[in-house]
């Protein structure tokens, strides 16, 4: 939580005027427990090899599954996030559509936030918009107009269902691959 990185340096609240979650362009998952998008199939498999998907700590392999807006919408609440930067879009050049978890369905209800019992999160079913991907390699991108129209696309509507605007994307592992899309 956002709050506790001001207790653990001594700097107060309302000193802080930026927040700014790092989330992937897809979800992963280390561990047990509750994981609504995991993916049991070769998509799954592909993002955890693409996106080298294992533990810095452990070594264990991530779990991997489709974006999560429901979660994302509860990390930016919980921790007043001003904006999200976003990694690993260049993960996802290879797909011709692209699942997002808009929200739950739990017990044949929709739901669109997240559940409040570890019970209903874990009986949640994802319930998907699809979009159109790029197929092409964004890797050599340097500005958020460089991206394919469809990764825009994926980025803007991350953006307006996650809770926050996105700052920034990651397009590969170096410094020179961040684009900002929010100056």
């Amino acid at each position: 939580i956002a709050g506790g990185v001001c207790t653990g340096a001594g700097v107060g609240p309302t000193r802080i005027d930026r927040v700014i979650g790092v989330i992937k362009a897809y979800t992963t998952r280390v561990g047990s427990g509750p994981f609504p998008t995991e993916l049991f199939d070769d998509d799954g498999a592909e993002l955890q090899r693409i996106g080298g998907e294992v533990g810095v700590s452990t070594g264990r392999t991530r779990r991997c599954g489709w974006y999560d807006a429901v979660i994302a919408r509860y990390a930016s609440r919980v921790n007043g996030l001003t904006e999200f930067f976003l990694t690993k879009l260049d993960v996802l050049d290879t797909w011709d559509r692209i699942p997002v978890c808009v929200a739950y369905e739990i017990d044949g209800q929709r739901v669109e936030e997240m559940p409040m019992t570890q019970t209903e999160f874990h009986h949640a079913k994802p319930v998907y918009e699809f979009f159109d991907g790029w197929q092409e390699d964004i890797s050599g991108c340097r500005t958020f107009d460089d991206l394919p129209k469809n990764a825009q696309g994926y980025v803007l509507a991350l953006e307006e269902i996650s809770g926050a605007k996105i700052w920034g994307v990651g397009v590969g592992p170096g410094r020179e691959e961040t684009l900002v899309v929010h100056d």
